[in-house]
């Protein structure tokens, strides 16, 4: 018995340094792109960039790097060569995600350059502050949710209410448990032997503070290896499950291995065979503008650690 709590604290003490490892990574990555300037830049060329800093780094990315502009508030990455060029009024969501061995950093700045929508980012970087100041191990996530509302709506902005954090496993970016960011009746207490991730999204008072789904869906998954009776569909959902695991990709990184039309058609197919699952982007329900901040912690009994600070 002895021997095998020997193993097993020996394999969480590595999942923990896998978790630290891909936090530092993520936050040298997020902070050079909050630095930057992206306007006049294409969507394309800022996801594609991020990403190739995380494998120089020593990372892979644990999901597309999302490029949601203005209203849409998560789940936009850059289709294989898209022209959207940032401009000097767009508020920016760059939500990047690296992973070790499948233990996942998670983390996320909004940018822009137009003074008039500091109030949002502001509003939304104050709320993951505040939360983060709040939690240790047997900390209620309905009082998490509490603590981002009430800074929120403090600095004249609203929540929004059905967007929220999320625990991680490995190869798992949402893990089973929610963190509001909203007041909420339902709620778990967080433990020492998971990681999470808390993500304030804020909008103005004329928005809804809710988000719809869009029509937009470039962002996939696999959800089970059935077959599909279908050789080349197989073929690729194969390739899927040996570059990405059950993390999320993009249509361009299966790009040049697939022609980009023919995998259009055979992702078709493995989404309608229930292979594969697409996102669809999520958009503020009145059209206004959100701003987002993300970090990854892990609860230990000596505190919380950020690993994405």
């Amino acid at each position: 018995m002895m021997i095998l709590n020997n193993i097993q604290n020996q394999d969480y003490f590595m999942q923990i340094q896998d978790y630290i490892s891909a936090g530092k990574i993520a936050s040298q990555v997020r902070e050079n792109a909050r630095k930057k300037y992206h306007v006049g830049s294409t969507l394309f060329e800022i996801c594609e960039s991020i990403e190739k800093e995380i494998i120089q780094k020593g990372g892979k990315c644990a999901f597309p790097v999302n490029t949601s502009i203005n209203e849409i508030a998560a789940h936009y990455t850059a289709e294989p060569n898209d022209q959207k060029v940032i401009s000097g009024t767009d508020l920016l969501k760059i939500d990047l995600g690296v992973q070790i061995n499948g233990y996942i950093a998670d983390t996320a700045v909004t940018v822009c350059y137009d003074p008039k929508f500091d109030f949002l980012i502001q509003a939304a970087e104050a709320a993951l502050k505040d939360a983060i100041s709040i939690i240790k191990i047997g900390t209620k996530s309905s009082d998490v949710g509490k603590t981002i509302e009430n800074t929120v709506k403090h600095m004249g902005c609203q929540p929004i209410a059905n967007l929220s954090g999320h625990s991680l496993e490995q190869y798992t970016i949402h893990a089973g448990k929610s963190i509001p960011n909203i007041w909420s009746i339902g709620s778990f207490s967080f433990s020492p032997t998971e990681a999470y991730a808390c993500e304030p999204f804020v909008t103005t008072k004329e928005g809804l503070g809710f988000v719809r789904e869009g029509k937009t869906r470039n962002i996939f998954s696999l959800i089970t290896r059935k077959r599909t009776k279908d050789a080349e569909a197989d073929k690729l959902a194969d390739h899927i499950w040996e570059k990405f695991n059950m993390l999320p990709f993009a249509l361009r990184w299966l790009i040049p291995t697939w022609e980009e039309k023919n995998a259009r058609i055979l992702l078709e197919k493995l989404v309608k065979n229930k292979v594969v699952r697409s996102y669809p982007v999520l958009t503020e329900a009145n059209g206004e503008r959100v701003a987002q901040a993300e970090h990854t912690f892990i609860p230990q009994e000596n505190g919380i650690t950020v690993t994405t600070l």
